[in-house]
C-alpha cells in the first residue's frame, strides 16, 4: 500500500512513547521505509534497540552527526515524504510553534517542508493551558495536522482528555495524505511545462528560464489523484502518463489545441515564449563583423485562444510569473484572457520560482478571490493546487 514512500516518525519524552512502536510496524507492514527521529528524553521510554529492530533503520538522535557532508537533519528532510510526531509533549509543541532548534527533532521539524502529524500526549492540565492551546493554533496555521488527544485515564492518575490518539487512527491520517484520495479519476487533464525555444537560426534561439520543475508536478499529482494526463513539454521526461514533447511556441499551440477537443481541462503551466522570430535562418547565421537585427513577431496567445473555445465543462488554468505587482498584474490577466483560474508566482524571490525547488503561489478565480498556498516544495505546491481547484 505505501511501496517507495518514506516516512519520518518522531518521539519525544512522554509515557506514551512505548505505543509508537506499534505505529512503526504498522507502516512497515504496508511497505512503507521508516525513519525514526528522537529527542533525548524520548530514550527515557523507549530504547534504541527496539526501534532499530522495529524500523530496520539505525536510530537518529544527535544533532550534529554528518552522513556525507550533510547535516543530519537535511538528510532525514530530503528522504521523508511525511513527518509523524506521536506522542509529542507539551514541550515540544512549544519548542517547534515558536522556531526553538535545540535538538535533532526539532531542528528537522523546522527545516521540513512537506506535510507533518502530531499527536499530542499529555496531562488534561497541560492541554487545556492557554499556552499549548495557542501554540497549537500556530501551528494549524502553518498547515501542521494536529490529531488531538483522546479521553481516558492518564498516566498521571487523572481522567480527562490528554491520551495518545489510537495508533490506527494517526495511521489512516498518514495514509490519506500519501495516498490522496482519487479526486481526478475520469478526467483528462492537458498539461503544459517548460520553456519554449524559438529558433533564430539552425544552432541559436530565444528561450527562457523556465525549468518545467512546476509543470511536471503538477502532471505527476494529477496522475496520482487519477486523471488521464497528457503533458505537452519542453523537457524531455520518463513518466506513466502520456508525453508530447515539443520546442516552440506554435508547436506547442498545435498539440494543445489537438489534445484539448476532449480535455476535462487545461493546466497552461509552460513559460510560452511572447515572440518568435519572422525570418529564422534554416542554417547557421555566420559572423561578418556587421550587427545582426533579428525582427520578431507575436506568437498566438495560447492561454487566451483556448480560454475563447472552450465549453462550460472544461476548466482553463493559467500561470504568471511576475517580478513586481503580482496580485495587481495577475488579477488583470485572469480578467484579459478569460481564463478561469490563474497560479501567480513572484520571480524576483531568488528562492522559489524558475529553476528553484521551491515555490510560492496565489490561485486567483474569476470573481478574483486569491488564495495562497505558502512557499513548500514544488511537488507539494502542485498537489495542493489540484486540490483547491478540483477538491
Amino acid at each position: 500500500m505505501l511501496s517507495g514512500k518514506t516516512v519520518l516518525i518522531g518521539i519525544t519524552g512522554a509515557i506514551a512513547a512505548y505505543k509508537t512502536c506499534e505505529l512503526i510496524r504498522l507502516f512497515k507492514r504496508n511497505n512503507a521505509k521508516v525513519r525514526v527521529v528522537v529527542t533525548p528524553n524520548a530514550m527515557n521510554f523507549v530504547t534504541k534497540t527496539t526501534l532499530e529492530t522495529l524500523s530496520q533503520t539505525p536510530l537518529n538522535i544527535e544533532q550534529f552527526i554528518i552522513n556525507e557532508y550533510k547535516p543530519e537533519h537535511i538528510s532525514l528532510v530530503d528522504e521523508a515524504d511525511i513527518f509523524v510526531i506521536a506522542p509529542i509533549s507539551a514541550n515540544t509543541i512549544s519548542k517547534i510553534a515558536n522556531g526553538i532548534c535545540d535538538n535533532l527533532l526539532t531542528s528537522t521539524f523546522c527545516a521540513f517542508k512537506k506535510p507533518v502529524i502530531i499527536a499530542p500526549s499529555m496531562n488534561i492540565n497541560m492541554w487545556e493551558s492557554a499556552a499549548i492551546q495557542e501554540n497549537l493554533k500556530i501551528l494549524k496555521k502553518r498547515d501542521v495536522k494536529v490529531i488531538e488527544p483522546e479521553v481516558g485515564f492518564l498516566a498521571c492518575g487523572a481522567q480527562g482528555k490528554g491520551r495518545l490518539p489510537d495508533i490506527n487512527k494517526i495511521f489512516e491520517a498518514a495514509k490519506e495524505i500519501l495516498i490522496p484520495k482519487q479526486i481526478l479519476k475520469g478526467k483528462k487533464i492537458v498539461i503544459t511545462a517548460g520553456g519554449t525555444k524559438e529558433n533564430i537560426d539552425a544552432v541559436r534561439y530565444i528561450g527562457n528560464y523556465s525549468s518545467g520543475k512546476t509543470g511536471i508536478a503538477l502532471a505527476d499529482n494529477a496522475h496520482k489523484l487519477g486523471a488521464d494526463v497528457v503533458l505537452i513539454s519542453t523537457v524531455e521526461a520518463q513518466k506513466p502518463y502520456k508525453i508530447i514533447n515539443i520546442e516552440s511556441a506554435d508547436e506547442m499551440f498545435k498539440a494543445v489545441k489537438k489534445e484539448f477537443k476532449d480535455a476535462d481541462s487545461l493546466i497552461m503551466a509552460a513559460a510560452v515564449s511572447d515572440y518568435k522570430v519572422k525570418n529564422k535562418s534554416d542554417k547557421k547565421i555566420k559572423k561578418d563583423g556587421k550587427p545582426l537585427t533579428v525582427e520578431l513577431v507575436e506568437n498566438p496567445d495560447i492561454l487566451a485562444e483556448i480560454s475563447s473555445i472552450k465549453s462550460k465543462k472544461q476548466t482553463v488554468i493559467g500561470f504568471c510569473a511576475e517580478s513586481d505587482n503580482l496580485i495587481e498584474n495577475a488579477k488583470i490577466k485572469i480578467q484579459k484572457k478569460h481564463c478561469d483560474y490563474i497560479c501567480a508566482n513572484d520571480i524576483s524571490k531568488k528562492d522559489i520560482g524558475f529553476s528553484s525547488d521551491y515555490n510560492e503561489i496565489y490561485i486567483i478565480d474569476k470573481k478574483l478571490n486569491t488564495f495562497k498556498i505558502e512557499k513548500t516544495d514544488k511537488q507539494t505546491v502542485a498537489l495542493k493546487i489540484l486540490e483547491r481547484i478540483y477538491g
